[in-house]
Order: structure tokens, then sequence, then C-alpha cells
């Protein structure tokens, strides 16, 4: 009885913490247990981004049915489009950034300002990029490698989720603002809205439903916009009401310089930093779209799995961001680097079960995607060494968004440039294509430059002049 009883009250504590972060219940994350605030904070991060994960996967399941060609139309757009989330994610750091540190200096009103301020910018940035992609989606395609059929099969996908960009900026931006705020909870509910609606828009617009055949490949392309922009219309009414922890008012819509100067300049480092490793990606396909459709089907299909698992870490990574930019507004240095190194700890704990998954599962889980036996076996086998460094990615994740939450987003800039550009485009091209390796060559560079910039930006991170960064 004396072991049993500590155990149900250590059960009843977990759930009660589950329950209090899915509620989005406020708290002060500058003070208290290191462990509860990563808890607290990373629980509805994790289940925002593991849903994202299912999006993903829906997305590709319902379009393996329509064959090949419709697969690589959305493998070489969403590599291309992962520009576009690059924007998104860049101008959603500088946000975090940001609005952690006026939260964390107690100073609600200047967050609030500080929000309003990076929408504004965002929304031009959006229009441009939306207007270019519709205009230039067919030269995109081509300019990746991608066949006449495979053209003709996606270009009306393409266009219609390249225009759809200002709901992907802002889905990124906004929920930036509300995990700077430390309403992780807010943020997850608005992706989870726009991914169930994805969810269930996806196999009728796709299918049809009745006498109705559906829309095929362009179904996809509109349920995932409605969704975002489902997504996005919650986002701004809780964003107007007035309820919540960040609160617009009419006059924070007046530009103010000093504070688009400061979300600019963290923002523009943090959007080429994920450019960066964006082209990178658009790079890896474009090889890969040298052995032909079946490998970038195998390749698309590997690269939505591995997402679908490394999601839930990002989850853990924002925490680490929110937790770094509030203690460091809050000047508790020591706080914020205990709780990167405790976040660290749990996401090493997550990918090695992800490195189970895949190494016992590969096959299964490519079988379960596609009936087509090549692109299953090339998609296993990125899956298998996927695994090798997945361990390496958790932690490298955590620690570049620690950099970022603290404003430094130079930082991961610099490794990013070095390693995804310097060295792993070339040593890609050298072992698929100079060494005859094939897909395989390129799986192993992937791998090969995780593992080089994780041990990297520890080891920066270790010398901790990110504390003295002022934002």
């Amino acid at each position: 009885m004396a072991v049993t009883q500590p155990t149900r009250i250590g059960l009843f504590s977990v759930f009660s913490q589950v329950k209090k972060a899915i509620r989005g219940e406020q708290l002060d994350y500058t003070t208290g247990s290191i462990r509860k605030a990563v808890i607290m904070l990373a629980i509805p991060m994790i289940l925002e981004t593991a849903l994202e994960s299912v999006f993903a996967i829906v997305d590709i399941f319902f379009i393996g049915k329509l064959g090949n060609n419709a697969i690589s139309a959305v493998g070489l757009t969403e590599s291309v489009l992962s520009m576009v989330y690059a924007v998104g994610v860049g101008l959603s750091i500088g946000a975090t950034a940001l609005v952690s540190r006026r939260i964390g200096e107690k100073n609600e009103e200047e967050a609030s300002r500080t929000g309003m301020q990076a929408i504004l910018l965002s929304f031009f940035v959006a229009v441009l990029i939306s207007a270019a992609g519709l205009i230039f989606s067919k030269p995109i395609l081509q300019l990746m490698g991608a066949t006449p059929g495979i053209v003709a099969a996606g270009l009306p996908y393409t266009r219609l989720i390249f225009s759809s960009g200002i709901f992907i900026v802002f889905l990124f931006l906004i929920n930036g603002i509300f995990r700077g705020a430390g309403d992780a909870a807010l943020a997850m509910r608005s992706l989870w809205l726009a991914n169930i609606c994805n969810i269930i828009l996806c196999p009728l617009l796709i299918y049809g439903i009745g006498s109705w055949n559906g829309m095929g490949i362009v179904g996809a392309a509109l349920a995932t916009t409605i969704g975002r922009g489902l997504g996005v219309c919650y986002q701004m009414y809780h964003l107007l009401s007035g309820k919540g922890m960040i609160q617009f008012k009419r006059e924070y819509f007046k530009p103010n310089k000093a504070i688009l100067r400061s979300f600019f300049a963290i923002s523009r480092t943090a959007t080429l930093q994920f450019l960066i490793a964006s082209a990178s990606w658009t790079a890896l396909a474009r090889i890969m779209s040298g052995f032909g459709s079946t490998a970038v089907a195998g390749y698309t299909i590997a690269i939505r799995i591995f997402v679908f698992f490394l999601l839930p870490a990002w989850g853990l990574s924002n925490a680490a961001a929110t937790l770094v930019g509030q203690n460091l507004g809050a000047e508790q240095p020591g706080r914020a680097e205990q709780s990167v190194w405790r976040a660290a700890k749990y996401n090493l704990i997550f990918m090695l079960f992800v490195s189970l998954v895949f190494f016992l599962g590969a096959n299964w889980l490519s079988a379960f995607m596609t009936p087509d036996a090549e692109v299953q076996k090339i998609a296993s086998q990125a899956l298998k060494v996927f695994g090798f460094g997945s361990m390496f990615y958790g932690v490298g994740m955590v620690v570049i968004s620690s950099f970022n939450g603290a404003g430094d987003t130079k930082t991961p800039t610099w490794i990013n440039l070095f390693f995804f550009w310097a060295l792993q485009i070339p040593l890609a091209y050298g072992l698929a294509v100079l060494l005859r390796m094939g897909p395989k060559g390129i799986f192993f560079a992937v791998i090969t430059t995780e593992v080089l910039s994780t041990v990297t930006a520890v080891m920066i991170f270790r010398k901790g002049k990110w504390k003295l960064l002022k934002v």
C-alpha cells in the first residue's frame, strides 16, 4: 500500500497537468518547476504538430491512389513549397522571440503591439509570395525536372496550393505569436481545426460522393486550402476578441518603426535559415528526379512518413524556444539553459522510439502508403537510413530552436549554410550520381549532415553567447 499510493498520486498529477495544458491554463513560465513548464508548454505543441503530421500523411495516402505522376507532382510541389513554409516559420520565429521577451518582462501591452506589427509586415510578404507562386507554377515544376506527364497531372494542384500562400504564412505566424505568449493550447486548437477540416474534405473532394466523381488531385489542394483558411479565421477571431493575453487594439495597427525594424532583423535571418534548409531539400528532390518518377514517389512517401514522426519532436523544440525567450526576458539565463537540456532529453528519448519504429516497421509503413512494390522498396530504404540519425535530429531541433527563441537567428543560419549547402548537396550528388549509389546515396548524405550539424550546434550552444543577446 505504501508503494501504490504515491504511484496513484503521481499518475493523478500527470493527468491533471495534461488536462490543464490542453485546456490552456495560463502560467508564469519564469518561476516554479522547469519540468512542469516544459510539459505544460510541450503537450499542446506536440498535439498541435502531431495532427499537422497526420495532415501530411492523409494527403499523400489519398493522392497515392491516383498514381505515381500525382505523387511525384505533389512531391515536387512540396519541395518548392517548403520555401514558403520557410518564410512562414522565419516570420513566426521573429514573432515568438519578441513576444516571449515582452511577456517575460511582464509587458503584455508591448507584446500585443509587437504581435500586430508582425501581422502587418507579414501580410504584404504573404501576398507577394502567393502572386509569384500562382504566376510561375508551371516553370517551377519544369525547373524541378517534372516530365510532361507530371506537369499535366500536377499543374492545377500546384497553382491552387501556391495561391493559398497567405493562409500558410498566417497559420505559422499567428501560432508563433500565441506560443510566444505561452498560449500553446490556442495555437494547437487553430491547427487542429485546419487539419480536421482537411482530413474530412480530402477524400470527399478527391474521389467525390454519390454520383459526383470528385476533383482528383485538385480536390486535395482545395481541401488543404479550405482547412488552412478556416484555421486562420479562428486565429483572427481570438486575436480580436480581447479575451486572451495578446489583445489587439485599433492603435496597434499604426506602424511602429522600432518594432518593425527589430522584427524584420530577426525574421529575415530566421527566414534565410529555413530557406537554406528548404532549398537544400529542393536540390535533393531535383537530384532524385534524375532517377525517375518511381524514385521521386518513394522519396516523397518516405519524407511524409518521416515528417509524421518528426513533428511531435518539433513541438518540444517550440516549447524550448518559448521558455528561452520568456526566461531571458525575466533575466534568468540559467533557467533558460536548464529548460533547453530538459527538452533535449525528452526529445532524445522520443526519437529513440522513432528509430526503433523505422528499423522494424519501414516495410509495413511503405506498403501502407502505396501498392507499388518498387516505390515501397525506395521508401523503406529511406526510412531505415533516416532511422540512424533520428536521435541526433531530435537534439539538434531543440538546440536550434533555442537559439531562435533567444533571438539569435544568425548562428543557426551559418550552420545551415555550411552543412546543407557546402556539404549536403555536393555529398548527395557525389554519392548518388558519381559513385552510382542511386537514391540511397541521397539518404546517406541527409543523415551524415544532420549528425554533424547537431554536434556543431551543441558545441556552440554550450559557449553561452546566446544568453547575452538583447532584442
